[in-house]
């Protein structure tokens, strides 16, 4: 499983009812995309409920096979986002867990992300070690519907995506709203850790 999104920082005034109706209108392409386990279609408001500073739109993936992540970036579908808003970085990290938590069967409405660098000093098993600790408490956790933890190990950064059935709690992360999800995978995602 590869984990992959892409944020699309926005201007301060922009009319995030535009991303909205595009969601609203092109979401569900990617209901029945091969490869997908999911895709939460999110975005941050400036001033909004999360708190965010700024406007964005920022995709979050996670891919049953690398052939599915191939098809859609060089394919038509991220070829509209680049045709819209110019050619994004990608950023993407290899699993290392995924879990369903109790709301798994829920429509989520939020999610968190949060990216922790492993300390220099750190061995880098024992951050996964820890952080594969926290994604486990993550998803015994009532509202949520899925924690995925991953890593970049060019960087050294673990990520902890979670979805939330409602509001997430204070702390937990960047705070997104979800749009839409298409999973059409999701089922088959491999849970637990991941070697």
């Amino acid at each position: 499983m590869h984990a992959m999104q892409y944020r699309i920082t926005l201007p301060a005034d922009y009319d995030m009812g535009i991303i909205r109706r595009r969601v609203e209108s092109r979401g569900h392409l990617l209901d029945g995309f091969p490869g997908l386990g999911l895709k939460a279609y999110l975005i941050r408001e400036r001033g909004g409920g999360g708190g965010s500073p700024v406007n964005q739109y920022a995709p979050f993936y996670l891919w049953n096979t690398p052939q599915g992540m191939n098809s859609f970036l060089w394919g038509p579908g991220f070829q509209g986002i680049v045709d819209d808003f110019g050619r994004p970085e990608v950023e993407h990290w290899t699993s290392l867990a995924f879990e369903h938590g109790p709301a798994a069967g829920a429509v989520p409405r939020t999610a968190t992300r949060r990216a922790l660098p492993v300390p220099p000093g750190e061995p880098p098993a024992a951050a996964v070690d820890r952080a594969l600790g926290t994604v486990r408490e993550l998803a015994a956790t009532p509202g949520v519907h899925a924690a995925a933890l991953a890593v970049d190990p060019r960087r050294w950064e673990l990520l902890h995506f979670t979805l939330w059935e409602h509001t997430a709690p204070a702390g937990a992360g960047e705070h997104y709203e979800v749009l839409h999800l298409s999973a059409p995978e999701q089922h088959t995602l491999q849970t637990g850790r991941h070697w």
